[in-house]
């Protein structure tokens, strides 16, 4: 590595990877695996050159997690049936921990402390090759185009083959994301953008995803986990359910949170009746100052009240502009012009942007399901060995001079 190699900009304690799991190849393709065991037992250790691209214009994400990944588990070990005992050990602990967390509590103990003692031996047995490899690569939030690598790779291909099914999982998730919501935060035309996709996917993906969001462009995200990589709590207010709690009461409902959460910026849903104009001006009246904004969001498949008689509408279903104007027209008529409209439900690139350009008096976006659309698919190809051409049919060695070196090692 040169001296002005750029480091890991996020700590990899962030990323809370599995390093034993990522080591040994239990959540990798398992052809790799069985090629990076083949590459070791043939004592093949040419030095590869793999080349990362994807097909499509986007904004790339990942590269930081990714190098988190080849910087932990680079490497071979010095035992290799030793080391496989044990990692079968520590899966059957794994196991057993969970299995103990309703027993006895110095049972779990006992087994959380054999645990550390199998993680142990399984770091002694591990060789780190890190100073044999070297890497290049774009930047989180870098736009791309298609083909344009994003990540280069060069070193023994028996140390880091076992990854590729890691790092290029790591940059399709968090690509997707960041792309997504830079698509709506332009369409949004900077207004602000929440990201509200938690509930549209597993609990898992959470911290990486909400980083992703970050990258993009996004202003606030609904979970702690979503903001812990960047510095970020989680952002909202008020869900439908809490507003049946309180008998259906929205005016109720908002009073009880103020008064818990004094600290934070107030926003009333106002569709539990499906009235957003009336509900509105309910909440405004009681909460007088307190009160921040109101969010509208009705149903896809329903009317609201306010639009019940309207002739001249060709669609009068859900968050509408013509139930957004209406209101906004509300509130700035019974004096309440500084209250903000938050939207929800069913936002999309082509909903904002038609929202947008008819100049609906929105202040804010808030879009789940949306940021989950789409693919990008990234592929890494060998395209030198031994700094010699050398590809499969149809891919070769694409330089890119917007490439950084990447320092993996520590000082």
């Amino acid at each position: 590595m040169t001296s002005q190699a750029l480091p890991i900009t996020i700590a990899t304690e962030i990323f809370d990877l599995p390093v034993h799991e990522i080591r040994r190849g239990y959540r990798s393709d398992v052809y790799f695996w069985r090629a990076k065991r083949t590459l070791e037992a043939s004592n093949r250790s040419n030095t590869a050159t793999v080349q990362v691209f994807q097909k499509r214009e986007a904004v790339v994400c990942g590269i930081e997690e990714a190098l988190a990944i080849l910087m932990l588990g680079i490497g071979h070990y010095r035992n290799s049936t030793h080391a496989f005992d044990l990692f079968d050990h520590y899966i059957e602990q794994k196991r057993r921990i969970r299995s103990l967390y309703r027993a006895d509590p110095e049972q779990l103990r006992e087994a959380l402390d054999e645990r550390k003692r199998i993680e142990t031996a399984l770091d002694d047995e591990w060789v780190s090759d890190l100073e044999q490899i070297s890497v290049s690569s774009l930047r989180d939030g870098d736009s791309i185009a298609p083909w344009e690598t994003v990540l280069l790779i060069e070193g023994p291909l028996s140390e880091f083959i076992h990854l590729e099914t890691l790092y290029l999982g790591v940059l399709a998730r968090r690509t997707r994301i960041s792309t997504n919501v830079a698509q709506v935060a332009r369409a949004a035309n900077t207004k602000p953008v929440f990201f509200f996709p938690a509930r549209f996917d597993h609990w898992a993906v959470q911290g990486g995803d909400g980083y992703a969001a970050s990258i993009g462009g996004a202003a606030s995200v609904s979970t702690d986990a979503q903001g812990e990589w960047w510095g970020m709590k989680g952002a909202g207010t008020i869900p439908h359910s809490l507003i049946a709690a309180c008998d259906g009461n929205t005016v109720e409902a908002t009073r009880s949170f103020a008064n818990t959460f004094p600290d934070t910026s107030l926003v009333a849903l106002v569709d539990f009746d499906n009235d957003c104009v009336k509900t509105s001006l309910e909440v405004a009246h009681a909460m007088g100052d307190r009160l921040w904004g109101v969010r509208l969001d009705t149903s896809e498949s329903m009317v609201d009240v306010s639009l019940k008689d309207a002739t001249d509408l060709t669609n009068k279903t859900g968050v509408n502009p013509a139930l957004v104007r209406n209101v906004r027209q509300a509130l700035d008529d019974a004096g309440f012009g500084r209250v903000r409209i938050v939207v929800s439900g069913g936002f999309d690139v082509e909903k904002i942007a038609s929202f947008e350009s008819e100049q609906v008096p929105t202040d804010a976006y808030g879009v789940g399901s949306a940021f989950m659309k789409g693919s990008f698919d990234f592929t890494a190809d060998v395209v030198k060995l031994d700094r010699a051409p050398m590809s499969k049919s149809g891919r070769q060695f694409r330089d890119n001079e917007r490439l950084v070196p990447r320092a993996l090692i520590t000082t």
